[in-house]
């Protein structure tokens, strides 16, 4: 069965471009463009794996993780954060305290984020 990425960042080149690439892949892409609608899609139609901006309208995606870990139904699904240059994270902090699995300064090459969520989605199943 293929696995479903939901790719959420409001920069619409780069949710184009990371959407091409993992689709390409072999997976079955859903975009947002921000936090809220995210969770709307999450909802709606639970993803295998996030892959979420930080910085966005509406509802950021440290809002986002917060919602999914708070939520019984999504707070095991796994999360890959993307960040702007210089906006520095804690990744331990990210890590710990809300379960992000990896993440990944902008910019950033489309091989190198399909291969960050098939390592994730690998090691989420083996710990399954």
């Amino acid at each position: 069965m293929t696995k479903k990425v939901l790719l959420c960042d409001d920069e619409v080149h780069i949710l184009r471009t990371a959407e091409i690439k993992v689709q390409r892949a072999g997976y079955d892409v859903r975009v947002a463009s921000d936090g809220q609608q995210a969770w709307e899609l999450i909802q709606a139609e639970m993803p295998d794996i996030l892959v979420t901006d930080v910085q966005m309208p509406r509802l950021d995606g440290l809002g986002l993780v917060k919602r999914l870990r708070e939520n019984p139904a999504t707070h095991d699904l796994p999360v890959l954060m993307l960040t702007a240059k210089g906006y520095e994270l804690s990744h331990t902090e990210l890590a710990e305290q809300w379960q992000v699995a990896s993440v990944l300064s902008k910019p950033f090459s489309p091989r190198e984020l399909v291969e960050l969520i098939e390592r994730t989605l690998a090691s989420s199943a083996a710990a399954v």
